[in-house]
């Protein structure tokens, strides 16, 4: 090898050693997913008082991501360009907006998702009216708590990386997104339990909740209405909303086919909150730093320029599969597993899912950005939000798939 191919190589090599330990560093939070997984399994129970608790799981997930996801895309991108400072308070007016629409956006992606949840409904366990009620209830009630908690997290992450010279595109909606999933699960466990278990009086708490959700939103609207910005915002999501409604209730229904093909496995219920977190933040991952970029003008819009980020996608890559090797240790440990064939059988699966679904989500995410920037739209308002529905539902898919080749 000549010095000029060596000299080229190792930045590239330096590249790929950063964006590996970087990308770890934040997947390895998503090991907070399988608390949230195991949340799932213990409270198991909670999700057989209504047909639609189980499919409405993935919904909350993937519009409580998508909007998460748009919340730490753009503050990662003002952080880089000026326009966002890594402070909570004595902030930029466009970090007040965003904040402002992302509020918004919580309750009117709650509506829309009961909405859609309701319709999918119709026909897989004939929706009634009083399934449609309780729904947009409980949805709300859990959109109104989350946000109360996963906001001001998102803000402190995103602060924090960049002042210790963390790349915000890199750590940021990996980190948030797995706090956020453990704590909207929680959320939607204790809305379910409040709802049911303490009815009449669990009816009008959450009716509270909602109603008191829905007065600051309204007071939000009526403040902002004339800001270009948060008009902008909540109409450029609008649209992304549209199709993560649809997208997510897709996922609820094969979720459901998830259920019914593993029968009594825990440790698969233990690890897919954490399987839809990698996948998503490796598309994040990818994803938000060539939005950056092409803020930057540092890349060409231009599929082909993918090229340019082998080692960001090669080391979040790397860094998902070795986090997947560690759900598949940890999960066996937690459930007992220790026959060769099941324990075989188990990483065979977990793998097959890791190739299908990463792979997809890698050129999906850097498309959506390259498509939304050449049309003019703000790809933040669009990556994350897209790419994160789609992860958990190509999530759910791939394992499915590998749950029925590999029995």
């Amino acid at each position: 090898m000549t010095e000029t191919n060596i000299a080229e190589t190792t930045p590239r090599v330096r590249g790929l050693i950063t964006s590996l330990g970087q990308s770890i560093l934040s997947l390895s939070f998503n090991f907070g997913g399988m608390l949230a997984g195991t949340l799932l399994a213990v409270y198991l129970g909670v999700f057989s008082l209504a047909p639609w608790t189980l499919a409405l799981f993935p919904g909350i997930l993937s519009v409580r991501g998508a909007i998460g996801g748009l919340f730490s895309g753009r503050l990662s991108t003002g952080l880089h360009l000026g326009t966002v400072k890594a402070s909570y308070t004595k902030n930029t007016k466009d970090f007040y907006l965003l904040l402002r629409a992302v509020i918004v956006l919580s309750l009117v992606s709650g509506i829309m998702i009961g909405l859609g949840a309701s319709m999918f409904g119709l026909f897989l366990w004939k929706t009634t009216v009083i399934d449609f009620i309780e729904i947009l209830a409980v949805i709300t009630a859990t959109m109104g708590l989350s946000i109360v908690f996963v906001s001001p997290i998102t803000i402190a992450v995103s602060a924090l990386s960049f002042r210790r010279g963390l790349d915000p595109d890199v750590t940021v909606y990996p980190i948030t997104s797995t706090v956020a999933d453990i704590i909207v699960t929680a959320c939607y466990i204790f809305s379910l339990n409040i709802f049911f278990t303490l009815a009449p009086f669990g009816y009008y708490l959450i009716g509270l909740l909602d109603f008191v959700f829905l007065l600051v939103v309204v007071y939000l609207l009526v403040k902002n209405v004339r800001e270009e910005n948060f008009v902008e915002t909540i109409k450029e999501f609008l649209f992304t909303l549209v199709f993560v409604t649809f997208i997510v209730n897709v996922t609820g229904s094969f979720l459901v086919k998830v259920s019914e093909v593993i029968g009594n496995r825990p440790e698969i219920y233990v690890v897919y909150p954490a399987l839809i977190d990698t996948v998503g933040d490796v598309g994040s991952i990818v994803g938000s730093t060539a939005t950056t970029n092409l803020a930057l003008g540092t890349v060409k819009p231009s599929f082909s320029s993918i090229k340019q980020h082998l080692t960001v996608l090669g080391g979040g890559w790397m860094a998902s599969m070795t986090m997947f090797t560690l759900y598949f240790i940890t999960a066996s440990f937690m459930r007992r597993i220790t026959t060769l064939d099941g324990l075989l059988k188990f990483a065979a699966q977990l793998l097959t899912t890791n190739i299908l679904a990463v792979s997809a989500m890698v050129i999906i995410a850097y498309a959506v950005a390259i498509f939304t920037y050449r049309r003019g739209w703000d790809p933040d308002n669009f990556v994350i939000p897209i790419e994160s529905s789609l992860a958990d539902s190509i999530t759910t898919i791939s394992l499915l798939i590998a749950l029925t080749v590999i029995v």
